[in-house]
């Protein structure tokens, strides 16, 4: 067997068998079963960015389209990475020279690229709800995969944070249950109101059994969130009184470009009341890990001494990322 056979075999042998969907759009969708098959194929596949030749022939073949309606620096580059890295040809779709200037439809512009021979359009849009209207019947055939979709979900930005918290937490699946975050009590901190990294952890985070609780100010944490899990999810707007209690603080961006101005009055206000800053961060637990999707607006949701911190995994969650969609490509595409 040559070293290439050799690594597609290793490859195929680790398809979990209880992933069978084409699409990924959302964790909403996904069972606890589903959401550790894909964290188990991405620990397996972290190896491959670790070779002096970091690529695997799992997508040989397979071509790969970024369709992005709006701007992305590390979803983007990692998904461009990670296809590239199984073998996959990418095309990346540039919104500014494509028809839509021209009123083309999604739906029109999506099947016109998938004509040409595409094999998985993952998309970044601002309408909550379009990688979906792409996967359902009269969409396309090919496998639909969200890379964000207004303020709805952005799943693989939510399996890399789960994937970040059970390695650090060295966490194990329970053998009844398949609840390894029981033990674990996570803070996500801001505007959870307009925030699909938010929703996304929500749905993963509670399917694995964790504890969770929603801190910012009343305007941006909805009460209605609770009644998505009543069993896991507590919301709190005092920050100093939680964070001593939780195991993971999660610091999530302000949306400025979806907020209103009634619900966010001021930037000095959010910040002395909601920032993770070092005098806070000393009156968590000492290993007390910290999490934050970016970009970050340094000083508004966490000080630079907090971020770069020896407490801080928000490198290693990038990093992480591209394991985690190198999985979720594979599972979706490259199965056998």
């Amino acid at each position: 067997m040559t070293e290439i056979e050799n690594q597609k075999s290793k490859i195929e042998n680790l398809a979990p068998r209880t992933w069978t969907r084409k699409h990924l759009l959302g964790l909403e969708d996904l069972s606890a079963e589903e959401i550790l098959a894909v964290l188990d194929t991405a620990r397996t596949l972290t190896e491959v960015s670790r070779r002096s030749i970091k690529k695997v022939p799992a997508l040989r073949g397979k071509v790969c389209v970024n369709l992005f309606f709006e701007d992305s620096t590390r979803t983007k580059t990692s998904f461009s990475l990670a296809a590239q890295r199984l073998s996959a040809d990418v095309l990346d779709f540039s919104v500014s020279t494509s028809s839509v200037s021209k009123g083309e439809t999604l739906r029109d512009t999506a099947r016109n690229i998938e004509a040409m021979g595409v094999d998985a359009i993952i998309i970044r849009h601002k309408s909550s709800g379009a990688p979906h209207l792409l996967a359902r019947p009269g969409g396309v055939n090919c496998s639909v995969i969200n890379a964000g979709d207004g303020s709805h979900e952005h799943p693989t930005q939510g399996l890399l944070d789960l994937f970040t918290i059970r390695e650090h937490r060295h966490l194990k699946t329970e053998a009844s249950g398949l609840k390894p975050f029981s033990a674990l009590h996570v803070a996500i901190v801001g505007d959870i109101a307009n925030s699909r990294v938010a929703r996304s952890n929500i749905h993963g985070l509670a399917k694995l059994g964790a504890k969770i609780t929603l801190v910012g100010p009343a305007t941006l944490v909805p009460g209605d969130f609770k009644k998505l899990y009543p069993d896991h999810i507590t919301i709190s707007h005092d920050l100093d009184s939680v964070l001593p209690t939780v195991d993971v603080v999660n610091m999530l961006r302000i949306q400025f470009e979806r907020l209103t101005s009634a619900a966010f009055p001021s930037v000095r206000e959010y910040s002395r009341f909601f920032g993770l800053t070092k005098t806070r961060l000393a009156a968590a637990k000492k290993d007390l890990l910290i999490l934050h999707p970016g970009p970050m607006n340094r000083g508004l949701e966490i000080t630079s001494d907090v971020a770069d911190s020896a407490n801080s995994a928000i490198l290693q969650q990038v990093a992480n990322g591209l394991a985690v969609r190198m999985a979720v490509l594979y599972l979706c595409v490259g199965r056998p």
